[in-house]
């Protein structure tokens, strides 16, 4: 917005914006639904905590954001991405700067994928919607990062929101800001009574957008090492390797098997002699196999993780599984589904980044449009 005055930016700020009541919070910041006075339109607005060292993190957020907004008046694919719209600087109570963030107008969005998927933890959401999302977040995914060069770096169910182009998504999703309060959300059946499921047909009328830049980095100047919410954590960032748009992929992936299945691809835990990283990565040997010596002692932190080539230093037991076994025994998926769906989700696991798939590849695959 140009040069910045607080005082009177603040001033701009309350007079437009009435708050009504708070979306979610998190470590860094807080959301609130609020009142556009001047568009008669509903907002959200990110304030940050004002601690020291969160304004400037904040200020990268605002120049990703500002590049996202700029980028997608030449590519389409930018609508699959929460675009900012404005934001605002005002003084905090200790003197440091907090930055209020106006994204998307949210009269046509719901709550996130997380909310949705706590509705079909036992079987996961019906595939047709499963591809359809995952078209899309792969799409915004391209976007970010051959337009504008941006790593997400936390993909995961809570940073994809529910979209309706129509104000049908109101009355298909009751309560629609109130999600953050709760495990799940509660959706309306057939006469209006509360149920558990949405038809098929009004599921597929809803979309998805890419939320949350306050994790993303240029893919040239990453912010941090510690990227990631663990169980969506790529291999390279475990093992402290430099990382790049891949690690998105990895997270998608994941994303795709808890979609489908309502089970957490890798969910470690830690244990009395080994750390939840120490699980995570034994998790991963177990689902995907070996990692290649080459691989795992190029990476800074392999001494943390291995004793030797192909072994553990804190785990000794591993129980090997495929991804076909498990989506066969343990959620009686046909030969017919399994195949083609661990051919789309193996490349996005590949241990190597260089070799993982890119959006672009994944997008092309026939899984998706079959």
């Amino acid at each position: 917005t140009g040069g910045h005055h607080p005082a009177r930016e603040g001033e701009v700020f309350n007079t437009r914006y009435q708050a009504l009541r708070k979306l979610g919070c998190g470590a860094f910041a807080t959301v609130w639904l609020c009142q556009d006075m001047r568009r008669k339109k509903h907002v959200a607005v990110k304030v940050l905590r004002s601690r020291e060292g969160f304004a400037e993190a904040a200020q990268d957020e605002v120049a990703l954001l500002r590049c996202v907004s700029s980028m997608k008046k030449k590519d389409r694919a930018g609508e699959n991405i929460v675009c900012l719209l404005d934001d605002f600087r005002m003084i905090g109570e200790n003197g440091f700067h907090i930055l209020l963030l106006r994204v998307l107008q949210l009269w046509a969005l719901g709550p996130s994928l997380q909310c949705l998927m706590g509705n079909y933890v036992a079987q996961g959401l019906p595939l047709p919607f499963v591809k359809k999302s995952l078209q899309q977040v792969l799409a915004g995914l391209h976007f970010l990062h051959k337009r504008c060069r941006i790593i997400h770096a936390d993909i995961k169910p809570e940073n994809i929101l529910l979209y309706g182009r129509d104000k049908s998504l109101q009355r298909l999703l009751p309560d629609t800001f109130d999600c953050g309060q709760r495990t799940d959300l509660r959706l309306k059946g057939p006469g209006g009574d509360l149920g558990n499921r949405l038809e098929e047909s009004d599921l597929m009328s809803i979309e998805v957008k890419i939320a949350d830049l306050g994790s993303a980095c240029w893919t040239y100047k990453p912010f941090s090492k510690e990227i990631q919410t663990q169980p969506y954590r790529a291999l390279e960032v475990l093992l402290g390797l430099d990382y790049g748009t891949p690690v998105d992929i990895w997270s998608t992936g994941c994303l795709a098997f808890e979609m489908a299945t309502g089970e957490c691809l890798f969910d470690p835990q830690p244990g009395k002699y080994f750390s939840r990283d120490d699980d995570h990565v034994a998790r991963i040997i177990e689902l995907l196999g070996r990692i290649p010596p080459q691989i795992a002692f190029s990476w800074n932190k392999s001494t943390k993780f291995f004793s030797r080539p192909g072994a553990l230093l804190r785990i000794s037991r591993l129980s090997p599984r495929s991804l076909h076994s498990i989506l066969a025994d343990r959620h009686n998926w046909t030969k017919h589904e399994v195949v083609p769906f661990t051919s789309f989700l193996l490349p996005a696991l590949q241990y190597a980044p260089e070799r993982r798939a890119t959006a672009a590849q994944c997008l092309q695959h026939a899984w998706l449009s079959a």
